[in-house]
């Protein structure tokens, strides 16, 4: 802990509890810096202080705290101590900070944007692990940032980063630092747009002339963020990506999973930030051709001559969806939860490949005013109901052609489920049940 040693007998207070606001504190706790804690869930409270947590109200503390860290999840202008941290903005600093003080020596890939990051690491993971690489994939992914146990030799670091993170960071740094792509998504937290994108692009403001910044030529949003690199003169060389760029990749893998319009956008990035790792052709082909794609997002659950299953729940906003959407034909759409803000559905492109859709949800009247006079649709209230009603219009259509059957839906998932994990799971455990009971799969 030499790297945090300057926090020996320092002030500092940790705000939310979760897994994050934990791993910040066992840091602080090893480099013996005088911790304060809280959460604002008194259940979250109870339980930590029968554990010996120093839970603390540090706002009304009269010895001055030297550092505050934030958990992700918390926005400054909605908490129950929001003066407090509005008026102490300069020495709020987040996991993200910390972590990077911690590794310093290591190589850090950071991946953010709204759409396809946790697959843009894992195909990043494949590559760098068949060149040989110690490699380790954390943060938003799953595993806490300052949870993971350091790695020795050719130690190289995967972050996939979210806004939330970024927002209060300051001094993280990253070797390579994707932004893949930006659309409307967490607009209830960032206000509007460019707030989003201005936030997204921080990933790039501790960069140096050493260090790599990767961008989306093809995104509606590309010269917002150029526009932002360029204004704040960030260092760092400028790589502006496109799905172009891997095509000779394509004529040469056999992997159908990259056959996916969204993954190909995937594979271009980490083709990219793997050739500047001076990564040789022949082992990235190989590593690509063996890459099994992550639950949840395109997931095949089933597939024969007639029906094709597809657990796309991570999905959730239209732009996620709009991927699938554009994969298959024939397409019964399961869609529907809770809706992001100023998200639109433009089916203008796809209308043709989706049969019906099936609106499920509490938040229904918003899909069927996004739905409406574009598509046929019904509201089916919930999976279960959605999977029969999708039965039963299967029985009467008489077309021999194959049919998709697609959960994609463009919404978050806390108004039925627990999260979008949970949202998938049931899905695939319908499905399956219902294949079980069929002698013939035709639903």
């Amino acid at each position: 802990m030499l790297a945090l040693k300057k926090y020996q007998n320092k002030k500092i207070a940790i705000y939310g509890m979760g897994t994050t606001g934990l791993s910040v504190e066992k840091v602080f706790r090893k480099s013996k810096a005088k911790v304060f804690c809280w959460d604002d869930n008194q259940k979250v409270r109870s339980k930590l202080k029968k554990l010996n947590y120093p839970i603390s109200k540090f706002w009304l503390n009269k010895d001055l705290i030297d550092r505050v860290v934030i958990s992700p999840g918390i926005d400054i202008n909605k908490c129950k101590i929001e003066k407090f941290l509005k008026k102490n903005l300069n020495k709020i600093i987040t996991d993200l900070d910390l972590f990077f003080e911690l590794h310093k020596d290591s190589k850090i890939i950071s991946i953010t944007g709204t759409n396809g990051k946790s697959t843009t690491c894992k195909i990043i993971e494949k590559i760098l692990r068949a060149a040989k690489y110690n490699v380790k994939t954390v943060g938003n992914i799953g595993t806490p940032i300052l949870s993971t146990k350091r790695i020795k030799k050719k130690n190289i670091y995967i972050i996939e980063v979210s806004s939330y993170q970024l927002q209060y960071s300051k001094i993280f740094r990253s070797k390579h630092a994707a932004i893949l792509n930006n659309s409307p998504d967490h607009l209830e937290r960032h206000k509007n747009m460019k707030n989003y994108i201005n936030t997204k692009a921080k990933v790039f403001l501790a960069q140096n002339s050493s260090d790599f910044s990767y961008i989306n030529s093809e995104n509606k949003y590309f010269k917002d963020i150029k526009n932002f690199y360029k204004r704040k003169k960030i260092k760092s060389k400028l790589i502006c990506v496109k799905k172009s760029n891997c095509i000779f990749l394509l004529k040469k893998i056999t992997n159908k999973y990259f056959k996916i319009k969204g993954n190909i956008e995937n594979l271009a990035f980490s083709y990219r930030i793997a050739k500047n790792l001076k990564i040789k052709n022949e082992v990235l082909i190989r590593a690509i051709n063996q890459f099994k794609g992550l639950p949840h997002r395109q997931e095949i659950v089933f597939s024969d001559k007639r029906t094709l299953c597809i657990n796309d729940s991570k999905a959730t906003s239209f732009d996620a969806s709009l991927q699938s959407l554009m994969s298959y034909n024939n397409i019964y759409w399961i869609v529907g939860g809770l809706p992001k803000k100023n998200d639109y559905f433009y089916l203008k492109k796809v209308k043709k490949k989706i049969i019906k859709a099936y609106i499920i949800g509490k938040k229904n009247s918003f899909f069927k005013k996004q739905i409406k006079n574009k598509i046929p649709f019904v509201v089916s209230r919930n999976l279960r109901e959605a999977i029969n009603d999708i039965s039963y219009d299967l029985k009467l259509n008489r077309d021999l052609k194959k049919n998709t059957i697609l959960l994609s839906p463009a919404a978050a998932s806390f108004d039925q489920f627990q999260n979008f994990e949970n949202r998938g799971t049931y899905f695939k455990n319908l499905i399956l049940k219902k294949l079980k009971r069929k002698k013939n799969v035709n639903f």
